[in-house]
């Protein structure tokens, strides 16, 4: 095992939000590591050059992305192991048609994301932001009939039925919810699910839908303003997925006129711009691509961690299986590669 080259190639500086000291040596006892930086100025040749001398590339958040021609030419990589979820940012298909093996992190970030989503679901149901602001400005109950709600009985639509989805459902089927799923992708629905055929008929049945899909050409966009018009007054959107899969000017358009609710982790553009008056709406929670946290399990303060997070473990272990000649998780094929985030 001493005797793998594993390489990392950062484009800028090394992201210490993925590669904290504590992984840069559980990395280094697995072989002879090497973490090369600013590697975004080194031309494709040099580039490629560096990454055909190892046996396995490590890629994740802020890596140099793989030049084209290793996938006809990889030297003596063997496998791309890829730290972080979106691999497309770093590894081209063409890397994955060719043969070598690519893996993520899989399942990894599944809790940490369905627990974002059900504290921006609950946030935005029981209208905290609302309530928060009111007792600042020097009030305190407000009127009873404009708002909260219950998830017990009333019907949610999870768009998409991955890993996450799935973690998501579990944590909110004891709440008594009645709960519609679409996904063309899945064969089957976790239990007590009930299937949608279409996103026309998942948005019929429900006052509340949670975005779990991953982002693709087939669901850039596809939320549309008349969908969005299908959920009743008071309907409740919540976005942990990415911003593109919806029209956002739709959804502000619904915002802005107090018909619909929204808990939003993602946007696209990913940052909203200072002044925007979305900033100021009740109706509306934004979490700035935090509210799923997956690098500390809890606040460090600045202090480097102390813990490997679950996306580490599972590099780690994918790294000790290839080591070991045994079966990768999380192996990407073309079709979960199109279809993945």
């Amino acid at each position: 095992m001493s005797s793998l080259r594993i390489l990392h190639i950062a484009e800028r500086g090394l992201n210490r939000r993925a590669w904290p000291e504590i992984m840069v040596r559980a990395v280094g006892e697995l072989g002879a590591f090497e973490a090369i930086e600013h590697g975004g100025q080194m031309d494709e040749d040099a580039l490629a050059a560096r990454i055909r001398e190892a046996d396995v590339l490590v890629t994740g958040w802020g890596s140099a992305r793989i030049p084209e021609s290793v996938a006809a030419d990889p030297g003596n990589l063997r496998y791309v192991c890829n730290l972080t979820g979106t691999v497309r940012a770093s590894v081209p298909l063409a890397i994955v048609e060719a043969g070598i093996p690519v893996t993520n992190w899989g399942d990894a970030i599944a809790v940490c994301v369905a627990e974002g989503a059900m504290a921006l679901l609950l946030a935005v149901l029981k209208d905290l932001r609302a309530h928060i602001r009111l007792i600042e400005q020097g009030g305190w109950r407000r009127d009873e009939a404009a708002y909260g709600g219950s998830l017990e009985g009333n019907p949610v639509g999870i768009y998409g039925c991955g890993a996450i989805a799935r973690a998501f459902v579990d944590m909110i089927r004891p709440f008594g919810p009645e709960l519609h799923v679409f996904d063309p992708y899945v064969e089957t629905l976790p239990e007590g699910c009930r299937r949608a055929e279409t996103l026309e008929a998942l948005f019929d049945r429900a006052r509340i839908v949670v975005i779990h899909a991953g982002l693709s050409e087939e669901t850039t966009g596809s939320v549309t303003a008349d969908l969005l018009a299908r959920l009743p007054r008071h309907g409740i959107v919540i976005n942990t997925a990415r911003g593109a899969i919806v029209d956002q000017d739709a959804l502000f358009a619904e915002l802005a006129s107090g018909r619909l609710r929204a808990g939003l982790d993602v946007l696209s553009p990913d940052r909203l711009p200072d002044g925007h008056p979305a900033r100021q709406w009740e109706n509306v929670i934004f979490t700035a691509h935090q509210v799923g946290d997956v690098v500390h399990g809890w606040p460090m303060d600045g202090a480097p961690p102390t813990e490997l997070t679950p996306f580490q473990k599972v590099c780690l272990d994918n790294l000790r299986r290839f080591a070991a000649g045994e079966p990768l998780r999380h192996r990407m094929d073309r079709d979960r590669y199109l279809r993945s985030t």
